[in-house]
């Protein structure tokens, strides 16, 4: 495993991290959850990812990951890096979304009783609240650190803009942004519009969470859509975005990926952790086999002129 510093701060991460924000709910087997935590932890990978609402049911997914810590993690917690999220709809009423002060610190106390944790190493703002003031948020932000219960605190899903201004209130109430995490892949470029800028002006790591954009930078498509995958049933991936000059990308940038002796999900992993300022890379997993092959990703991080230039070319 390759260890990135996480912007000027004091942490570092695994370059892979893994997100429970699939296959991790009530609604999956247990024993699969809990070799996928063992067998990424045994590799190097010491990030675990989650927020209040992952399952399904929501917050079921942190609650299997407090069952698995407890049976085969007492005694490693020092050694790992934990961390959840509010911001999107949790509960019933008027307190239990966006970005108030009362939702992120009951939202919180709520996921550390569900992991059996006194504290989590991250906690996000996981999406901006355009009622709530920015400074209430982060202000929440410094509150939960200032407790105990966060040791480092993020945002995720912040544009450039919105990211410089909760970084600055940050920075003045003594408690640092460490970390932003949006979404990014081959076929979602935003950060690169001046996001990634702000970040390295500030400090701030960046982990990229969808770096397969739901599964379509990899082989599963190549053909067309499979019976039973994520766009078959239309979660998170609707048929519709699968449209021909998709997939014929798709198998474009599979034959570079073939060039470079790796798989398309390989490729795409490697092309986003080509920019220095990318801490990590948040994967997803539904098998051990899966997330080796992922790991794979590691042997080969580099890309030539010419390469990109292709890739840049197909992307359009």
């Amino acid at each position: 495993m390759v260890y990135n510093r996480c912007g000027k701060s004091g942490i570092k991460l695994p370059s892979i991290s893994l997100g429970l924000w699939h296959n991790f709910g009530g609604v999956d087997i247990f024993d699969n959850c809990r070799k996928l935590v063992k067998r990424a932890f045994d590799v190097g990978i010491t990030h675990f990812d989650l927020a209040n609402n992952y399952g399904p049911p929501p917050g079921s997914a942190e609650e299997t990951f407090g069952q698995i810590l407890k049976k085969d993690f007492a005694g490693l917690r020092d050694e790992m890096v934990i961390s959840s999220k509010a911001g999107y709809y949790m509960w019933p009423g008027p307190y239990g979304d966006w970005g108030s002060k009362k939702y992120l610190v009951s939202s919180l106390d709520q996921s550390l009783k569900r992991m059996q944790l006194d504290y989590v190493d991250i906690f996000y703002s996981h999406r901006p609240d355009p009622e709530t003031p920015l400074e209430e948020t982060m202000a929440a932000l410094d509150l939960i650190v200032r407790q105990g219960k966060a040791l480092y605190v993020g945002i995720s899903n912040y544009k450039a803009d919105e990211a410089k201004k909760a970084i600055h209130i940050l920075k003045e109430l003594g408690t640092p942004c460490i970390i932003h995490q949006p979404k990014y892949s081959m076929f979602e470029r935003w950060v690169e519009g001046g996001l990634l800028d702000v970040l390295e002006d500030n400090g701030v790591g960046c982990i990229a969470f969808s770096p397969l954009a739901q599964g379509m930078l990899t082989n599963k498509y190549l053909k067309g859509i499979p019976e039973g995958s994520r766009a078959s049933k239309g979660q998170f991936l609707k048929p519709e975005m699968l449209t021909e000059e998709k997939l014929v990308t798709i198998r474009d940038l599979n034959q570079i990926a073939g060039t470079r002796g790796q798989s398309l999900a390989q490729m795409a992993l490697a092309w986003i952790l080509k920019d220095k300022r990318i801490t990590s890379v948040l994967i997803g997993a539904s098998s051990t086999e899966q997330l080796d092959d992922n790991l794979k990703t590691l042997k080969n991080l580099n890309f030539s002129k010419e390469e990109l230039k292709k890739i840049d070319g197909i992307l359009g």
